[in-house]
């Protein structure tokens, strides 16, 4: 059994993301935490959140034991990206392209030590 929280629309290159998510996959859901906590990047807050609402709808929806969740999948995908313009010299423009992010964690009940 298996749970799963998603994030979407979040206003952070799926670039910058991948880097935090991949710190935290195969991990225990507090070691997780834990290490977000600890990131300085400014893509743990989100995650930690993703997190914490994948944690919880384990425990909530399976009654699934929170001690011994562990992330077994965790990715970022690229959502729509904001095309903005930014005027330069002699009547140029140059593109400016804000990416989003969706978030997705999956959380599932192992055996503890």
């Amino acid at each position: 059994m298996e749970a799963k929280a998603v994030a979407r629309y979040v206003r952070i290159a799926p670039r910058k993301c991948r880097v935090v998510i991949d710190l935290i996959r195969g991990k225990r859901v507090d070691e997780a935490l834990n290490i977000l906590r600890f990131v300085p990047k400014r893509a743990s807050v989100p995650i930690a959140k993703v997190v914490k609402s994948a944690a919880a709808n384990a425990e909530h929806n399976y009654n699934m034991n929170r001690d011994r969740l562990v992330i077994t999948k965790a990715y970022v995908d690229q959502g729509p990206t904001l095309k903005r313009y930014h005027p330069r010299q002699r009547g140029q423009a140059f593109p400016i392209l804000k990416r989003t992010s969706h978030i997705t964690v999956v959380v599932e009940e192992k055996e503890g030590k």
